[in-house]
């Protein structure tokens, strides 16, 4: 399974203009509610701050991946964002958080949930990708970013 078959270039947002961890959570939502008209951005924002709740997806170094399940979607999907501000977002290291990872998956689907959620921790534990993803001019740069580092894997 490779990232960019649940990440599209449109659903990368280059710089996020919330500064709090709900509004992180609206904004990444939004790319997935126009691409998806049966999805609304309160309900994918319900899903995020439900598992939200049992504990930060904020992995440290910078990273979150808020994620959850959803009835009635299809196939695994997602968005990225980055804060050149950082944003607190409760991470276990308590740093504040520039790169975030939603990730969407059908209600049934532990094993692809979980293989996709390995994939990406995977992918930005690496500091490089990390500093690279930070200095991209554009959403496009971000998107060919993931997309080659992902292809090494």
């Amino acid at each position: 399974m490779k990232i960019t078959e649940f990440l599209s270039p449109d659903a990368v947002i280059g710089s996020l203009a919330a500064t709090t961890k709900k509004g992180v959570l609206e904004e990444l939502c939004k790319p997935l509610a126009q691409r998806n008209p049966q999805l609304s951005v309160d309900r994918l924002r319900e899903v995020l701050e439900d598992r939200e709740k049992l504990g930060s997806t904020g992995i440290g170094e910078g990273v979150a991946i808020p994620h959850g399940k959803l009835p009635g979607l299809n196939q695994l999907t997602g968005t990225f964002g980055r804060s050149l501000a950082g944003v607190d977002f409760d991470a276990i290291d308590g740093k504040p958080t520039h790169l975030f990872f939603a990730l969407f998956a059908p209600e049934n689907s532990a094993g692809i949930h979980l293989k996709a959620l390995a994939r990406i921790s995977r992918l930005f534990k690496n500091a490089n990708l990390r500093q690279a993803i930070m200095k991209a001019q554009d959403e496009r740069e971000i998107f060919r970013l993931i997309a080659e580092e992902d292809a090494k894997y």
